[in-house]
């Protein structure tokens, strides 16, 4: 079969045709307990943090400290990745999946040096969205400022 000859319509049936399905079942089950397991770790965090000592604000501010250096570890040791690919969108609890996009590029880059290589790579994925945040909470800032004049 040459594939150029044919038309888009045909080619698209070809690859439906060729293209394995999806077990999005499987992938649904395992992104709901990945990322229900990084949430109940978080909450036996928070519990002992909160055991040793530490008012709820300072737990809270652990347990995230704790989670990013985790997730950066994991990354940085390759072990994380391994679970994205099974747990998909379950690794997208928003710590780690930050702490992942910040801490990949660094990684994948660090051969080119740590300016040109990791500290320009570093923000690759998370610059936007820092961007975004710290743009958006100062105009937010902005309005709440000028609505407490009234």
């Amino acid at each position: 079969m040459d594939l150029n000859k044919l038309s888009n319509k045909e080619y698209n049936a070809y690859v439906q045709k060729k293209a394995a399905p999806s077990p999005m079942g499987k992938n649904m089950v395992w992104a709901f307990l990945v990322g229900g397991g990084i949430c109940v770790l978080g909450q036996v965090m928070l519990d002992g943090y909160q055991k040793i000592g530490l008012d709820r604000d300072m737990a809270g501010l652990s347990v995230s400290v704790t989670l990013i250096f985790l997730t950066a570890l994991l990354t940085g040791i390759g072990v994380f990745d391994r679970i994205a690919k099974h747990a998909g969108a379950g690794t997208l609890v928003p710590i780690t999946g930050f702490a992942n996009a910040v801490t990949a590029p660094a990684m994948e880059f660090k051969d080119e040096g740590l300016v040109t290589g990791t500290g320009a790579k570093l923000f690759t994925v998370a610059g936007p969205v820092l961007v975004y945040g710290i743009s958006a909470s100062a105009i937010y800032g902005l309005i709440l400022w000028i609505i407490s004049l009234f």
